[in-house]
């Protein structure tokens, strides 16, 4: 599945989205990725979490090597959780899916979720723009004892220019406009930012 195909899938499902809008990352955009959207059909979320699956399927293939086998998948909620799922449901027996969430405004493991020492973790985020909430994610896990070996995203909207310490791979990779919001021309046209995401900022 390549990146048009990804694309044209999200507009299908009434994912994207053009306005004003303020992030997760506090930032202002004219252009929004709602992945919820996606992911209230099955039929359509099944084979787009399976392509990012097969993105990292070679650390679970028999055969390969064991200190890249991914053992568990974990998402940041509530956006990530049933993407985390699916995923690991692709990935294959034996991978595990958590998620973490925010407590006090902090990211934690919850809900009885724990990692073994040195357990080998797939950290995945439905869209990625400045990377904020995936580092969160992974400072989890290597509080936890977890060993993050890879990221995985349906959307960087980024433009590529986020980066992390362990190999990341999106889907599709997109550039939009990204505004300060004191540097945002859609306020000084005095258009009302709309946060539609989970998180409140």
């Amino acid at each position: 599945m390549n990146a048009e195909q990804v694309m044209a899938i999200l507009k299908a499902t009434g994912a994207v989205s053009e306005g004003h809008f303020r992030l997760t990352s506090g930032k202002h955009s004219d252009f929004y990725i709602q992945c919820a959207r996606l992911m209230q059909h099955p039929e359509k979320a099944e084979p787009v979490c399976q392509a990012l699956a097969d993105q990292f399927r070679a650390g679970t293939a028999a055969g390969s090597n064991p200190s890249q086998a991914i053992e568990v998948v974990i998402g940041p909620a509530t956006g990530a959780i049933l993407m985390a799922y699916e995923v690991a449901r692709a990935l294959g027996p034996g991978v595990r899916a958590m998620f973490t969430e925010r407590e006090n405004g902090v990211m934690t493991l919850r809900h009885g979720f724990s990692l073994a020492p040195g357990e080998r973790v797939l950290v995945v985020e439905d869209v990625v723009t400045t990377g904020g909430s995936v580092q969160e994610v992974i400072d989890v896990v290597k509080g936890a004892g977890g060993q993050v070996v890879g990221i995985g995203a349906l959307v960087d909207r980024s433009g590529g220019t986020v980066r992390f310490e362990v190999p990341f791979k999106a889907l599709a990779t997109i550039t939009t406009n990204v505004y300060e919001p004191e540097d945002c021309p859609l306020c000084r046209q005095g258009l009302p930012a709309v946060k539609p995401g989970s998180r409140q900022v």
